[in-house]
């Protein structure tokens, strides 16, 4: 050490060896301490693997024998038609064909005396016909009547309203009033935008109403439901008589989940179904019920969840949250393919207080011919007991019904009364009525089934690039599964004329 305090080169030297010599040996440290490491984790990964192959451990992993599970079975596939020339409405149909077809439909063993055909040329004028003047119980292919009377007059891009309203009460408590606006395909859960039939959800209103609840400082409400949207006759005085075990209707309402249909799970497609469960005869206390478990799961204390009251919405009030249906027109589809009595007596009262002509069920029915005479539709020998065809009492001719029918081939009338008709082999309630696969995807049409009553309306792609409008109605056939493949077989003659 030099005298003022530095180290001498010597020991520079030696200090700057010993540096190195630590340097090298806390490096050697680290190496150890790296390959030990590593040595751990691949010896972990490999343990790993063998106990997840072995069984020991849940895992993705096995080294037991994989089973050869043979193929399942192949599902067959329909083939449609060979896709025909564009309509051609000049092309008529031969008389003599559409006669021997019809005579053929009307002489099978097991039809009756009781039957009405027509077939129409594109232009109107009959090509052939068997009774056409007779008024026959027409069953369910009055909704055609209804929903060509509805989607000529109403708007069908429009959609119904849920919507929810907090009223403060006298006594400091807050009421929250559900009303519905009309919609009877609520879903019970999420908002459902790929679907007709749960389009609007429960559980989105309540998650909505929850929020606006949040931001008002509201947690805990009284429920109440507005149900006052169609008066108080809400079914046609003689439907109970078709509907036994409430399988075919429930009375118009403000609001239903699912028409009202009592079923644990509506199936992957809510749209498409076959079931006839039975109908809930309270669907907007239903509604109501199933929205107060959603707003519990949403944080918002349900004061009165086990005695909901009802209650009209005050006048001018701004909804507090909402959701919308599906369009008019997609609901119109949902009910000519399912056939659903209920909303054809629906769209009947929307159409009734549209043209003012009353709340009721018989306000409907003057509503539907009113717009049906103004359209010129023939209406000789009708008889509407209600708009669904499901009351016993109705009456129509096969004129009235081809007529109606002829305007689904024309441009710009209502073609939302059109859009929803079955097509054979394929959707709707005809799907399991398509008798020639050579014939498949060329007819739409509406179906008619009641205990004594079988029938069919719409319209035929020809094969040869032409049009044809028919109409059937068979009554108390004494053999009726024979009656409907009949009607079926007939149908599908059509496309070859």
């Amino acid at each position: 050490m030099q005298d003022d305090g530095t180290p001498t080169v010597e020991q520079s030297a030696d200090q700057t060896a010993e540096q190195a010599r630590r340097w090298r040996h806390l490096r050697a440290r680290r190496v150890v301490l790296v390959v030990v490491a590593a040595l751990a984790s691949v010896a972990l990964a490999v343990g790993y693997v063998f106990a997840d192959g072995l069984g020991v451990i849940p895992g993705a992993l096995t080294f037991s024998s994989v089973v050869d599970c043979p193929p399942a079975a192949l599902r067959s596939a329909r083939v449609g038609a060979t896709l025909v020339a564009d309509a051609d409405l000049t092309r008529t149909i031969d008389k003599n064909k559409a006669a021997a077809a019809i005579d053929t439909l009307i002489h099978t063993k097991g039809v009756g005396n009781e039957v009405s055909v027509l077939v129409l040329q594109p232009d109107g004028t009959t090509a052939a016909a068997s009774a056409q003047d007779t008024a026959r119980e027409p069953a369910s292919t009055m909704k055609t009547l209804t929903a060509l009377a509805a989607a000529s007059t109403l708007d069908m891009g429009s959609t119904f309203t849920t919507s929810t309203h907090l009223v403060h009460e006298q006594d400091g408590a807050d009421t929250l009033i559900l009303q519905g606006g009309g919609d009877m395909l609520l879903g019970a859960g999420a908002s459902d935008p790929r679907h007709v039939n749960g389009r609007a959800g429960l559980g989105t209103l309540a998650e909505r109403t929850a929020s606006a609840l949040g931001k008002r400082g509201v947690t805990k409400v009284r429920l109440a439901w507005d149900d006052t949207m169609f008066g108080d006759e809400r079914s046609p005085k003689r439907i109970a008589e078709n509907n036994g075990d409430h399988l075919y209707y429930t009375p118009v309402s403000s609001m239903a989940v699912d028409g009202g249909r009592q079923r644990a799970d509506a199936g992957a497609d809510p749209d498409r179904f076959s079931d006839y469960p039975p109908l809930s005869q309270t669907t907007a206390a239903d509604a109501a019920a199933i929205f107060a478990t959603r707003l519990t799961e949403h944080g918002v204390d349900v004061t009165n969840a086990d005695a909901l009251q009802q209650m009209r919405t005050p006048e001018g009030r701004t909804p507090l949250a909402s959701v919308e249906s599906a369009t008019l027109s997609a609901v119109m589809r949902f009910m000519l393919q399912h056939s659903d009595n209920t909303l054809a007596e629906q769209f009947g009262r929307l159409l009734a207080l549209h043209m003012k002509t009353g709340n009721s069920p018989e306000a409907a029915v003057k509503a539907v011919r009113t717009r049906l005479e103004a359209l010129g539709v023939p209406l000789d020998g009708l008889v509407m007991a209600d708009c669904s065809g499901l009351s016993p009492g109705s009456r129509l001719t096969v004129t009235t019904l081809a007529d109606v029918q002829l305007r689904n081939i024309e441009v710009g009338v209502a073609p939302a009364a059109a859009e929803g008709l079955s097509v054979p082999g394929l959707v709707g309630t005809a799907a399991s009525r398509l008798a020639d696969d050579a014939a498949a995807g060329l007819m739409r049409v509406k179906t008619g089934s009641l205990g004594t009553v079988t029938s069919m309306t719409g319209n035929v792609s020809r094969k040869d690039g032409g049009v044809a409008v028919f109409s059937v109605i068979v009554n108390n056939p004494s053999d009726m599964a024979v009656a409907r493949d009949a009607i079926d077989e007939f149908v599908a003659t059509l496309t070859e004329l």
